[in-house]
């Protein structure tokens, strides 16, 4: 529920009802104390030197009704002088830049936290807007799977579950052999994801600053950033918030349970948000479980609380704890059926366990054709019979989705160091598992 005046002024940003936060007009409508705006102009200045309204404002995401008075307030302390340059006579031709003292205190600010990007929201207007786009909104139809994986080779019954289990907000556990496939079809799941999001640069908690967008986890939305003009006293919308597609997030076995906490840099003295927390209103998809440095039962028990209530609590280096959304679609992959790696309690919590094993040979086949197509590798009914038959069957190595790419990528490389144009023959195909299999 939006709790505040300032995260009450929503208004409707297109079809799939994002909600956009109106622009703050006075520093108080912004949520964030006087003092902490004053410590963040003196320290832009101070690492940009003089600088001239439409840009403070537009580096701030800040409209000039709140800058006025912080200004006022700076030039009666003495913190900062205002000169003017250009002829048009109106505020776009004023600039500032710190005073002697005001280099001095800024200089102190700075020690305490050198964070100097756009004006952080407050955490409550970050939870009401994770709540106003929740994943758990988004629905997806039969149709949504159909068009996403057209392209795609995979059992029926795992489509079906994979996209009954996107719609029932818990977490989903993918596991099968290596090679089956696992991955590839987790993160082909991002692409079921649907609607934009608004992300904050920057959180403020407690006095401290969490940085939460990310430009790789958070894309913008084309044509978005030109469509607001910070230093236009008319802007509706708070330029404090990206508009972006909802994130899709992927970790491995370099996962550890630190990452998962808020990341402190002592010297700049502000924090960056853990990957989950990026993810909110998007998909958390955690690869290789099992494989991680820390132990399967030590990640499934820090996830326990999030996956089932749906909040996470973070700590601030001085101790303080919060409690942050945790609205995020999470997928485990793993080479391990589940009851290996975590216990009855955990197991309860997972909405979906979803077997993706062998392929059928026709659906193998499907596939060998697939790759033969994108590597410019003439296809052969002979040689796919020889290759299932010969090499898989007699040596009962299952028909795994990873296969056909590693063995005819050799098929190709073989010709190209030959000099010639790639085919499929037993000669190759020989080469080609032996060199893939032999010692496996």
């Amino acid at each position: 529920m939006l709790t505040s005046q300032t995260e009450s002024k929503v208004i409707s940003l297109d079809s799939a009802s994002t909600l956009l936060p109106r622009a703050p007009r006075t520093p108080e409508e912004t949520g964030l104390p006087f003092l902490f705006l004053v410590e963040l102009v003196s320290k832009v200045l101070f690492l940009r030197g003089q600088v001239g309204l439409v840009e403070l404002s537009a580096h701030l995401k800040l409209t000039v009704g709140v800058l006025d008075p912080l200004i006022v307030f700076m030039r009666a302390e003495k913190l900062c002088e205002v000169t003017r340059r250009g002829g048009s006579g109106t505020d776009a031709d004023l600039t500032y830049n710190l005073t002697d003292l005001g280099r001095t205190r800024a200089t102190e600010f700075m020690s305490r936290n050198a964070y100097a990007g756009p004006a952080p929201v407050t955490l409550a207007a970050y939870c009401a807007q994770v709540e106003a786009q929740s994943v758990a909104q988004m629905h997806i139809m039969r149709e949504d799977m159909a068009n996403e994986f057209a392209d795609i080779v995979v059992s029926p019954i795992v489509l079906e579950q994979l996209g009954t289990a996107m719609n029932s907000g818990r977490a989903i556990f993918v596991h099968g052999p290596a090679g089956s496939g696992k991955t590839y079809l987790a993160e082909r799941l991002a692409g079921l994801l649907h609607g934009d999001i608004l992300v904050p640069h920057a959180i403020v908690v407690d006095g401290e600053v969490v940085q939460v967008h990310d430009p790789v986890v958070h894309p913008p939305v084309d044509g978005m950033a030109e469509q607001a003009d910070v230093f236009d006293k008319r802007m509706l919308l708070d330029a404090r918030w990206l508009r972006t597609r909802r994130p899709a997030v992927l970790t491995g076995g370099e996962l550890t349970l630190d990452m998962l906490d808020l990341q402190f840099d002592p010297g700049t003295r502000f924090y960056q948000a853990p990957p989950h927390l990026k993810a909110n209103g998007g998909i958390f998809i955690i690869d290789d479980l099992g494989r991680q440095r820390c132990s399967p039962a030590e990640l499934m028990n820090r996830w326990i609380v999030p996956m089932d209530r749906r909040v996470d609590f973070l700590s601030l280096h001085t101790g303080y704890k919060f409690l942050v959304p945790f609205d995020v679609i999470v997928v485990f992959s793993s080479n391990f059926p589940p009851e290996q790696l975590a216990d009855g309690s955990f197991l309860r919590r997972l909405g979906y366990k979803i077997h993706v094993g062998p392929l059928t040979e026709a659906q193998y086949e499907r596939i060998f054709r697939q790759v033969c197509k994108q590597f410019e590798v003439p296809y052969s009914d002979d040689a796919f019979h020889y290759l299932v038959h010969q090499h898989h069957y007699q040596e009962e190595r299952a028909l795994l989705a990873c296969y056909p790419r590693d063995i005819l990528a050799q098929v190709r490389d073989l010709a190209l160091y030959e000099g010639r144009a790639p085919s499929l023959d037993q000669r190759v195909l020989d080469w080609a598992w032996n060199n893939y299999f032999i010692g496996a």
